[in-house]
């Protein structure tokens, strides 16, 4: 196995990396316990809307691995953040899971169901998704609402399979309301390698992204400057790699590869 060297900063990947659902994957404790003890700049990173910061930093303390809230990046915080720089007070209409709708309306973004109000429509990972919601999308934006997203993933990797993920949101509301989404800030998008870099506070050539998915992790972390590891814990295989448009550095089995 090629000899992997010591990096100054860390960002890892949360489904399909450290943990899969339920079940915590091998060797994650002692990686993380390891890059403590030796100093090393962690951040925690997820394309994942249906539960916010807290809840992320929650189920990793309850696996036994520490973190801090000010380690972790998901696509809820990175929408809210994109939304106050980009479009303050902007009206918009989610079609997600709470968690995105609490951080909206904590940062004072009015939540409108009304065409002609809505100013952006948040497609986003939703497995409560019903026709309702759909129509209220097709409306607003065919009234002038933008569609944004808060992530690209065809499928959420779950044990013994997958759920549908945002793409799927994202192609109902495009297919309907014949229009393309703008933004989209989750992985492999640089508004998300720039927010963790920042949080970080590590130059990007000097980290290590790692992940589970060629075309969001491998792809943010290359696009950035970043080195990069494919754990095969996920989504991706071997079987993959010739399609992919970036190559990772690292091919690993699991974390353990990383002690």
């Amino acid at each position: 196995m090629t000899q992997i060297p010591a990096y100054e900063g860390y960002i890892f990947d949360l489904d399909g990396t450290v943990y899969l659902g339920d079940i915590l994957l091998p060797g994650a404790v002692e990686l993380f316990a390891r890059l403590r003890r030796d100093g090393r700049r962690v951040a925690f990173l997820s394309n994942n809307p249906t539960k916010n910061r807290a809840q992320y930093v929650a189920k990793l303390t309850k696996f036994g691995i520490h973190a801090d809230l000010s380690e972790v990046v998901n696509t809820t915080y990175v929408m809210v953040e994109w939304l106050k720089a980009n479009a303050p007070g902007a009206v918009v209409y989610p079609v997600s899971e709470q968690p995105l709708i609490d951080e909206l309306t904590a940062a004072g973004f009015p939540i409108s169901e009304r065409a002609g109000e809505v100013q952006f429509v948040i497609a986003s990972f939703d497995r409560t998704f019903v026709y309702h919601k759909l129509q209220v999308a097709f409306d607003a934006i065919r009234a002038g609402a933008r569609l944004v997203a808060t992530n690209p993933d065809r499928f959420c990797p779950v044990p013994g399979g997958g759920e549908p993920d945002a793409a799927a949101i994202i192609a109902a509301i495009e297919a309907c309301a014949n229009t393309r989404c703008e933004v989209n800030v989750g992985k492999p998008s640089p508004i998300m390698a720039r927010t963790v870099s920042a949080m970080i506070g590590i130059p990007p050539e000097r980290c290590l992204m790692v992940g589970d998915r060629l075309m969001t992790d491998i792809a943010m972390g290359a696009e950035a400057g970043m080195d990069t590891a494919l754990v095969l814990t996920g989504d991706s295989s071997r079987a993959d790699l010739p399609a992919a448009p970036h190559q990772p550095t690292y091919i690993l089995d699991d974390l353990t590869a990383l002690l």
